[in-house]
């Protein structure tokens, strides 16, 4: 099993940062990915940003060239740096983790103010 604790959001204005951070402990595979999504009120969950153990991303559309992703497999933790943030990012922000099946974490809701 693998238990997902997210931590970092809150309120923020419109054009401000806020970084997320997710512990993950159980049985990590070091090949696993790890990863960010999000889901806003009446709307499907979405992709934010994945990385794998080598270092490679993947970013929603949205969030290219604002959002940065980094991991540290030692301590089987993910960063995700928000910055520029827009009303639209507002949704709870849920930590996954990818090996044989998806883990989620709770979710951390994430509001930006216009």
């Amino acid at each position: 099993q693998v238990q997902l604790v997210e931590s970092g959001g809150g309120l923020v204005q419109a054009g401000g940062s806020l970084r997320l951070s997710c512990a993950a402990s159980g049985s990590i595979s070091s090949i696993g990915i790890m990863g960010w999504y999000r889901q806003a009120p009446g709307k499907q969950r979405e992709l934010v940003a994945i990385i794998s153990s080598g270092g490679s991303t993947n970013y929603g559309d949205s969030v290219k060239g604002r959002f940065t992703i980094s991991r540290d497999n030692a301590k089987n933790t993910v960063l995700l740096q928000m910055n520029s943030l827009k009303p639209e990012d507002t949704a709870i922000y849920y930590c996954n983790y990818l090996y044989m099946r998806h883990y989620w974490g709770q979710g951390t809701q994430v509001t930006v103010s216009s």
